[in-house]
């Protein structure tokens, strides 16, 4: 078992299998684009460990709280995980992560998007260490994400070829 495989299992977490795209909606592009040594990450929303999404629904602020906000923050690193790992074989080939967008579906006067965005963060930092886990991010709110979704959250790694 790789290192960060290991590491995933000790603190007790699950990576999901991918989205379970709910019927009539189509995803015309890949959840990872490699290009060189650098993995592209899609947007990600988070999800349960069957692929299916992840509660509650809606804005943060307003149908949803910080603390769920963060919540689904973390499962939606997870989901992205999950991704890398059936891109690149093995998440121990990380060797940086380089930036991450992160979208809360937020109530019209929330200000509060790092404090949701930190669950993500935090999550990466305590599976990857403070070196390859260390990231620029942002953390806006958006009037609406797909599915009526939380948290979406993109990014890029770099990895060993």
């Amino acid at each position: 078992m790789s290192e960060i495989a290991a590491r995933i299992a000790r603190l007790g977490l699950v990576l999901p299998e991918p989205l379970k795209v709910p019927p009539g909606m189509v995803l015309p592009f890949p959840e990872v684009n490699i290009r060189g040594n650098r993995a592209i990450i899609s947007g990600q929303g988070p999800l349960n460990p069957d692929g299916t999404l992840a509660t509650p629904l809606g804005r943060v602020g307003e149908d949803v709280t910080v603390e769920d906000g963060y919540h689904l923050a973390r499962l939606t690193g997870l989901a992205m995980l999950g991704g890398l790992q059936r891109s690149l074989g093995d998440l121990d080939r990380i060797t940086g992560w380089v930036r991450i967008f992160g979208m809360v579906n937020s109530a019209p006067d929330f200000q509060r998007q790092p404090m949701v965005i930190n669950g993500f963060s935090e999550l990466i930092l305590e599976i990857f260490g403070p070196e390859v886990g260390r990231h620029a991010r942002s953390a806006v709110g958006m009037a609406a994400l797909p599915m009526r979704i939380a948290v979406e959250i993109e990014g890029e790694v770099e990895f060993r070829v």
